[in-house]
């Protein structure tokens, strides 16, 4: 029986190669944090692994991801996630949904905020009564 997919299962390919790609060129910072890094994995990782996910529950409400697709996009999304984290030299293992990360974008509408609330890279300073 032949593997079916989604009409996305091109662009989860992409985003899957790609993160592969820096996961193997990456280099820790020899003086952490490497900000600007860490929101270049934002920008072109995290923010496309979310967006396939957002633009297929926004524009087509009638299409399934199969397993193996949610798992690429597992994959992209929380190594993206963990190459964030090490660009400020903290090593992690998230574990995050896409489904959360899409709810964070959408309520935030920064990549960068995701990425620091699922990680929480940079450590957070203050109060924190800043409803």
């Amino acid at each position: 029986m032949a593997d079916q997919h989604s009409s996305y299962h091109r662009r989860i390919e992409s985003v899957v190669e790609r993160y592969r790609a820096d996961r193997a060129a990456f280099e820790p910072p020899t003086d952490p944090p490497a900000a600007d890094a860490a929101m270049e994995y934002c920008r072109e990782g995290v923010g496309p692994a979310v967006m396939v996910y957002v633009d297929a529950r926004a524009g087509d409400e009638d299409v399934r991801f199969t397993e193996r697709e949610f798992d690429l996009l597992h994959e992209a999304l929380n190594g993206y996630l963990s190459l964030y984290a090490a660009c400020y030299g903290v090593e992690t293992a998230p574990d995050t949904t896409v489904r959360e990360a899409a709810e964070l974008l959408l309520d935030t509408h920064n990549v960068g905020d995701v990425a620091a609330v699922l990680t929480g890279v940079p450590e957070r300073t203050g109060s924190g009564d800043g409803e």
